[in-house]
């Protein structure tokens, strides 16, 4: 299958979905992504991100040069058979198990069973098919949708004769195997695989899920398939996982905006746009350079300068220092925090616009001030990823799954992706947060959630006493949860394209207290202008009300306002799907840490809710 086109996905999905490690199931054949050595890097645009960058060398070290896009065609009208119509990320075809969809043989791809049928018309409709089936001459051949994967991120291939045999005498066994259903239902029970060589009993699949799994399936090999390799010793226990199954794969990836470094205009579009200026060896070419900028748009701002003095920028960017140290500053959202509540907030530089925006009436003790964002970029960079557990379970690096490698050796690139969009700033008022803070009855809700978050922990072998956001975290959390199912109702924009960055810290010396609602687009443009429109003080205030007056009762009460997350060791309150969660692609902590009866009262608390009872009355 070298160099065959198999199907089409969107860029943005190489980093959230599909990623080195991860497997596409495909219409017709399951294949596996391949890890950054195999892919074409000329190929890969270069995206400018300083901050994003150092952050990501903190976690896979220095030698990581360069964040880059994801390899994308130019033209969807080529030739199918042009060399540059083949552009794309390798694959391989995974798991190596396929059976046949009519007689039922269960075989490896490479024992030439199957042969692969190519359509370079429809890559969708590539397949692999049973020439020798003894039901039908030529059938359907589809991928055994049984794997193995681990915590330390290795994933092999299902133990078929291992398990059959149930690890005896397995490796003499030639036999051909079939996969059969008995049965009316698809369940585990009813899936049987049987060895027509030997006299060896069909087995059911039961059997390698639940408790039973440890004792009938082998130690982990300590395979990477995306990489070719295999890893010396595995302590964990493989667990069998489903094709298409979401714990298979889960990306672990860290995110910026992209925010004033300083006062120095052209030096931060000198960085931004390097790509554009790093070939550039004369002020005559730097001419021509923004000549075609200024056509393109590409990077806005930059016109404002002469040649000459984006030529100096670009020599003092060369002759001054590399420095691949990290930042003294480790906090990726504090310098956004910084700039988000400067009173001198900037306001014209390219991928930075905003406009301040007076505090709505209706919640004058509460919210400080809001800032809104005409435009602003999001940087995101893929860093690795996990299997079996997601990352989310803490910001603490210690305290997360062990991460795979995108790459056999350490990585010096690392994919990114760079959109563009439009969002809303809300500050709340620092002495309110620090009363509302003290009182009785929020201090036995915190109680509840950090005795729930400490079970939660505890189930999993974590630390209990890491990990806790803290109850301002959690109010702050789910009102940005109440307030983006609100606006999705009247921005224009779906719930799940809305996205949340919470800022939170009661430290003395610079605490935080607010909430970025954004929305970024991977095409140029990026935004609607609904978003922000929605941010001006007569349509804000109206949206919180009616946000806060359709939390004080769910349509699950009296059950959720009941939940105590110290009895079930789990990590939200009083909070729901038909009250507080939201799509996983908007929330940044997996629907954790929520709970309604921090903002307003509800039936088994009503004196905790920060909010008076004046505005949904």
């Amino acid at each position: 299958m070298n160099n065959i086109p198999v199907g089409e996905v969107r860029p943005s999905q190489l980093l959230w979905t599909y990623g080195p490690g991860a497997l596409i199931d495909l219409p017709n054949i399951s294949v596996l992504t391949m890890g950054l050595d195999r892919w074409d890097q000329a190929r890969c645009v270069p995206v400018e991100e300083a901050r994003l960058l150092q952050a990501v060398r903190r976690v896979l070290g220095p030698q990581v040069e360069r964040l880059r896009m994801p390899p994308i065609k130019t033209s969807e009208d080529q030739d199918k058979f042009d060399p540059e119509a083949r552009i794309g990320v390798p694959v391989r075809p995974f798991p190596r198990w396929l059976r046949c969809v009519r007689c039922g043989t269960l075989a490896e791809f490479d024992l030439n069973l199957f042969n692969i049928k190519v359509n370079p018309y429809r890559p969708e409709d590539t397949r692999f098919i049973h020439k020798g089936c003894e039901h039908n001459g030529e059938s359907e051949a589809v991928p055994a949708r049984f794997l193995l994967a681990c915590r330390q991120g290795h994933l092999d291939d299902f133990p078929w004769r291992y398990y059959l045999h149930e690890g005896q005498g397995f490796p003499d066994c030639k036999g051909t195997l079939k996969f059969f259903e008995q049965g009316a239902s698809l369940q585990t029970e009813n899936l049987w695989v049987k060895c027509v060589g030997c006299n060896v009993p069909a087995r059911s699949l039961v059997h390698a899920f639940g408790r039973e799994a440890a004792k009938n399936l082998p130690a982990c090999r300590g395979r990477h398939p995306h990489l070719n390799s295999y890893d010396d010793g595995c302590g964990e226990r493989a667990r069998a996982v489903l094709l298409g199954s979401t714990n298979s794969w889960f990306s672990i990836s860290l995110s910026v905006l992209a925010i004033p470094q300083g006062k120095d205009q052209l030096g931060q579009l000198i960085e931004d746009g390097w790509i554009y200026f790093s070939d550039v060896e004369s002020e005559a070419e730097t001419k021509m350079v923004l000549k075609t900028l200024a056509k393109s748009g590409s990077l806005p701002g930059i016109d404002a300068f002469t040649a000459e003095q984006v030529w100096k920028a670009i020599e003092a960017k060369r002759t001054g220092k590399k420095d691949d140290a990290p930042p003294k500053e480790t906090d990726i959202k504090r310098p956004e925090w910084r700039v988000f509540t400067d009173p001198a907030a900037p306001n014209d530089w390219p991928y930075f616009l905003t406009a301040k925006a007076a505090a709505p009436s209706e919640v004058p003790g509460i919210v400080a001030d809001v800032l809104l964002l005409q435009r602003l970029r999001e940087v995101n960079a893929l860093i690795g990823f996990t299997r079996v557990e997601a990352p989310e379970e803490s910001d603490d690096p210690e305290d997360r799954p062990p991460i795979a490698s995108l790459t056999r050796a350490k990585p010096t690139w690392v994919p990114a992706s760079d959109v563009h969009g439009e969002g809303i700033f809300i500050r709340f008022k620092e002495q309110v947060i620090r009363e509302w803070e003290q009182r009785e009855s929020v201090r036995q809700r915190d109680q509840k959630l950090r005795t729930g978050h400490h079970g939660w922990r505890n189930a999993r072998q974590l630390d209990p006493q890491k990990g806790y956001p803290g109850i301002r975290y959690a109010m702050i959390h789910t009102f940005s949860h109440l307030l983006i199912r609100e606006l999705a109702l009247e921005c224009g924009y779906n719930a799940a394209s809305i996205r949340e960055r919470i800022y939170s810290d009661n430290g003395t010396e610079d605490p935080m207290a607010g909430v970025l609602f954004y929305t970024a687009a991977a095409d140029s443009d990026g935004t609607l202008g609904g978003l922000v429109e929605l941010g001006k003080p007569e349509n804000l205030g109206r949206l919180i009300k009616q946000a806060l007056r359709r939390a004080t009762v769910c349509s699950s009460d009296p059950l959720c306002s009941e939940h105590n997350p110290a009895k079930d060791r789990s990590l939200h309150g009083a909070s729901c799907h038909a009250c507080g969660f939201v799509a996983e692609t908007s929330c940044e902590r997996g629907n954790r840490y929520l709970d309604r009866a921090l903002l307003v009262p509800t039936f088994d608390c009503p004196d905790a809710g920060i909010f008076p009872s004046d505005l949904w009355a």
